[in-house]
């Protein structure tokens, strides 16, 4: 058996996705198959590429160096067919980096900073994707972290490129005095009297998919009020008036819950996105990989989110039946 380029995006599709169910799905094969190719592979390699942990797939200090090489192989691939329509890299290390309200952008400063010293980074907030993919387009950014939802996949033109970091189930902030706060998991249906907060239309689906999700179970919220500014919403949530769809990430603050939705009913993908051929791909690399441990590094430290994990993802008992794929970003 020898590596061929399949074999490289098998690897790659299990360290986006986390998970070898996920990475199966993306490319097309049974889980049973990819789990046999995997196995193959690591055996050509002589070494273990992954290590299963709480929060999915990891890789090993041997696979990282692995699949950030497979990326590269792989780029000059892909690249073989785009030869007429490449354009020379940016000169200038520079990095023009739009985000929206995600809580990986400290630690990825900081990460950047000390692995990429020569890298200047300035850095755009914005609120919606749809606005961050409109710069991106416009070519007044470079690089971009956005978000998506699943069965509403991100739209852009052959200019930009995505890959996942991290797709997650939306959780809920309640106040700690809600009916429904001694659940571990809060049905969304039992939630259909309050008010929600609810923040505004980010271009990509949001807020349909909540709206989509609450007459999947059966009511439509009577009373929304539009927010989306964090520390302020939190302290509206713990005086009762209010309850909010939120990442899992969230740390709250006193009188603040944040349960998981019973079923995750709605799900989160978070997204790097930047422009194809004029962002160097050690840049795109490096960004994409201390953008996962930033966001893998907030999930280990969120205790509803491994209680979550503990309890979903736990391996089954003799007389349980088969538990789910760990979550991890699907390309």
């Amino acid at each position: 058996m020898e590596l061929e380029l399949r074999h490289l995006r098998v690897l790659c599709a299990i360290a986006d996705s986390g998970g070898v169910g996920r990475a199966a799905a993306a490319l097309g094969f049974t889980q049973p198959a990819m789990s046999t190719q995997l196995r193959r592979i690591e055996g050509l390699l002589g070494e273990g590429v992954f290590v299963r942990s709480s929060t999915g797939m990891e890789l090993t200090p041997y696979g990282a160096q692995i699949v950030g090489r497979a990326r590269e192989v792989l780029s000059l691939a892909d690249n073989l067919t785009r030869l007429r329509h490449a354009c020379p890299p940016a000169a200038a290390r520079r990095l023009r980096l739009g985000v929206i309200n995600t809580p990986v952008v400290p630690a990825l400063l900081d990460a950047l900073r000390d692995a990429c010293p020569d890298l200047v980074v300035s850095v755009s907030s914005v609120y919606a994707t749809g606005e961050l993919l409109s710069l991106l387009e416009a070519g007044e950014l470079d690089v971009g972290l956005g978000c998506d939802y699943p069965g509403l996949p991100i739209r852009h033109s052959p200019d930009l490129d995505h890959r996942a970091i991290r797709t997650v189930p939306v959780f809920v902030a309640t106040h700690a005095g809600h009916p429904l706060a001694h659940r571990l998991e809060i049905p969304l249906e039992g939630l259909s009297e309050d008010t929600w907060f609810v923040s505004s239309d980010d271009g990509v689906g949001w807020p349909g998919a909540f709206y989509d999700a609450c007459r999947a179970a059966g009511f439509t919220p009577a009373v929304t009020h539009e927010f989306h500014v964090l520390d302020q919403l939190q302290s509206m949530i713990a005086k009762g008036l209010g309850v909010a769809a939120v990442q899992p990430t969230v740390c709250p603050i006193g009188g603040v819950l944040i349960k998981p939705l019973a079923g995750d009913p709605l799900w989160q993908r978070h997204l790097l996105l930047w422009r194809r051929n004029l962002v160097d791909a050690s840049v795109v690399e490096a960004v994409h990989h201390h953008a996962v441990r930033a966001h893998c590094h907030l999930l280990a430290q969120a205790p509803h989110f491994q209680k979550w994990v503990a309890r979903t993802y736990a391996p089954p008992r003799p007389m349980d039946g088969p538990r789910k794929a760990l979550p991890g970003p699907v390309r």
